[in-house]
């Protein structure tokens, strides 16, 4: 298969081939590795690759027969597997090999998928950028410029470059819409329990695990491999309802839409951003929904504590449960945190690694998260829950009453590569960054299912997504809406400029 063929096709499309015998997977497999060693260099999107591996598996017949049998996948590089690498975009562990996976991993190479690497992450995906100090910057295929966003940065580059159709990624504020919106594909963030957290549920009320797509149904088929939780977790939704890519089938019926043009702070947006919110729902109302401009009330400063309050806790509360791995297999780390702790430890350690590599061992804004939790005590964390759920509660009364939420996916077009220095203060970094990401996190702290789907492109042929918003368990509704948008504004034929052989850098 050429390469310009293998781009023609989703991972739906791809798996049809393999399973009526029009290409083998080991074909397949060979087609996208040469795809990612033709375009990966200038883009910096897999950051490890597995094709030595993949052969044997395809080779020795042990991939599983799923729905995605042969279909070349990238997992996230913050998705451990049993006995492989994992850095978490962290120098602290360039050189760690996870003890075990989990259910994600499980249900993803059960799904048939040949993965082929690992797509890169900010450090432990805390930033709406993906430029680590461990692996250098991720490009945007669109313009190499600017970032392809965050956390999932690598993913989302890696399938607009035509690499590979369909990634693996997460979303903790936004980590799967950002990157989709910056590089013009879809994603779908799930409601909350939809999706396994087994055997850690670090950032459960908030983070989940989903896909990045060039179409709508390779997102349904993905979440239904995938999807349905699993004894223990905390939060559980029933999977034995119609799935997302039957619902496919029906047409989705006519809408409320509010839109939603600032952020929760009453922050305006980029001219760029009023265009497409402008274009958009023009589109929406050419096919019969009802749109109006509300939003329910929020209390925007307190909602910004809470969230950040928790954002300093998940790397602190991450970085014990890694200990606790790495002290199964690492006498040094089991010696240290006995008598130091874990603060002393990470830092003992992370003068170490620095003296090694010459890099710091912990990014700033990381280890500024960090300091922060320190000083964080049990009531903080359960009042920041308690100021989430009042989130989820005023959202509950506002899809009373409209059906979707329609907003811009971040306030701007994609940063430029640097525009998010984190040399900045810690104060003036975190107000930037909530400026630039004020709509996404909200889906999150409520467990609801958000969509960016590409409607819109700049003069300058720079995407920005459509962000869309609905009650808890409307995943299915959300799946509708976008097919209904994907037939009426296609965009699986955009390419950018980097979906070809070896673009430069230099420009």
């Amino acid at each position: 298969m050429q390469t310009s063929e293998y781009a023609a096709f989703d991972a739906v499309g791809l798996a049809e081939l393999i399973r009526a015998g029009d290409i083998t997977a080991s074909e397949l497999t060979e087609t996208a590795i040469e795809t990612i060693r033709d375009r990966n260099p200038a883009i910096n999107a897999v950051i490890d690759t597995y094709f030595d591996r993949a052969r044997d598996i395809l080779s020795s017949k042990t991939l599983p027969p799923g729905p995605f049998h042969g279909v070349p996948f990238l997992f996230k590089d913050l998705q451990a597997e049993a006995a492989m690498p994992v850095t978490y975009g962290s120098v602290f562990f360039r050189d760690f090999v996870a003890p075990a996976g989990d259910v994600i991993g499980e249900r993803m190479r059960e799904a048939g998928f040949s993965v082929l690497g690992r797509s890169a992450s900010p450090e432990f995906g805390l930033l709406p950028i993906t430029e680590s100090l461990l692996h250098g910057p991720t490009r945007n295929p669109w313009d190499l410029t600017r970032s392809p966003g965050g956390s999932s940065g690598g993913a989302a580059a890696a399938v607009a470059a035509g690499m590979i159709p369909m990634a693996h990624g997460g979303d903790g504020g936004g980590s799967l819409r950002i990157p989709a919106s910056a590089c013009g594909l879809f994603a779908l963030k799930p409601s909350r329990g939809t999706m396994p957290r087994q055997p850690n549920s670090l950032a459960d009320r908030i983070a989940i695990d989903g896909c990045i797509s060039r179409s709508v149904r390779d997102t349904a088929a993905f979440l239904d491999a995938i999807g349905g939780p699993t004894l223990g977790d905390l939060w559980r939704v029933p999977s034995n309802g119609p799935t997302l890519t039957s619902a496919l089938q029906t047409e989705v019926r006519p809408l409320r839409i509010a839109v939603r043009s600032t952020d929760h702070m009453g922050r305006p947006v980029h001219p760029a951003c009023r265009d497409m919110i402008a274009s958009v729902v023009a589109l929406l109302e050419s096919l019969g929904h009802t749109v109006a401009e509300e939003s329910p009330p929020l209390d925007g400063a307190a909602m910004e504590d809470a969230f950040l309050t928790l954002w300093a806790a998940f790397p602190a509360t991450a970085f014990r449960t890694i200990l606790d791995e790495a002290g199964e297999i690492k006498r040094t780390v089991r010696l240290l945190r006995k008598p130091l702790g874990d603060y002393r430890t990470m830092q003992v350690l992370g003068r170490a690694i620095a003296k090694g590599t010459g890099l710091p061992a912990f990014e700033p804004f990381t280890w500024g998260l960090i300091q922060r939790a320190r000083k964080l005590s049990a009531t903080d964390i359960l009042y920041a829950f308690r100021k989430l759920q009042e989130v989820a509660y005023a959202y509950g009364d506002f899809f009373g009453n409209y059906d979707v939420e329609l907003s811009p996916v971040l306030s701007t077009p994609p940063v430029h590569i640097g525009e998010i220095d984190q040399t900045k203060p810690m104060d003036e970094l975190t107000d930037q960054l909530a400026k630039y990401v004020g709509f996404t996190p909200i889906a999150n702290f409520a467990g609801l299912p958000a969509m960016s789907v590409p409607l819109y492109w700049t003069d300058e042929e720079v995407p920005i997504g459509a962000h869309f918003t609905s009650a808890h368990g409307n995943d299915a509704l959300l799946i509708q809406l976008a097919r209904q948008l994907e037939q009426a504004r296609p965009w699986r034929d955009k390419r950018p400029p980097a979906a070809s052989s070896k673009p430069s850098a230099d420009k």
